[in-house]
């Protein structure tokens, strides 16, 4: 395997356009939490499938956090093996960009479980409709 100043750079694109992506999620899911709220508040605090419509959203917030952090992590990485090729020996750049890459399949992971309970939300949701 060819390790070059390059390899790393790789990992940009898709790192920024999985960041992206994990933002929107946050934004939308701050934004059905402000209305499950509402609604909540709305209702005299009567409203217990608001309250625990929120707590699932809560969990899917904080699996959102560490996935944009580690997200993030890994993209900072990536730039410290590519200074660190310059500056240092491949080996040690190519050690960084592993840890970077291993960082980047831990964010997928923390995405996948958090894809997960939002398909359970929704089917819990459509189980209650057709009843």
């Amino acid at each position: 395997m060819d390790y070059t100043f390059s390899t790393p750079a790789l990992v940009f694109s898709a790192t920024s356009l999985l960041m992206l992506a994990y933002t929107n999620r946050f934004l939308t899911l701050s934004e059905l939490i402000r209305n499950l709220h509402k609604r909540y508040i709305d209702s005299n605090k009567q409203d217990f499938s608001a309250r625990g419509q929120i707590r699932n959203l809560s969990i899917r917030l904080k699996m959102i956090r560490w996935t944009q952090l580690f997200g993030a992590f890994a993209f900072a990485l990536s730039v410290v093996a590519m200074l660190l090729f310059f500056v240092a020996t491949p080996e040690v750049s190519l050690t960084v960009f592993i840890i970077s890459l291993v960082a980047l399949l831990i964010s997928l992971g923390l995405l996948m479980g958090e894809l997960q309970i939002s398909v359970n939300a929704i089917n819990i949701q459509l189980d209650e409709m057709k009843d």
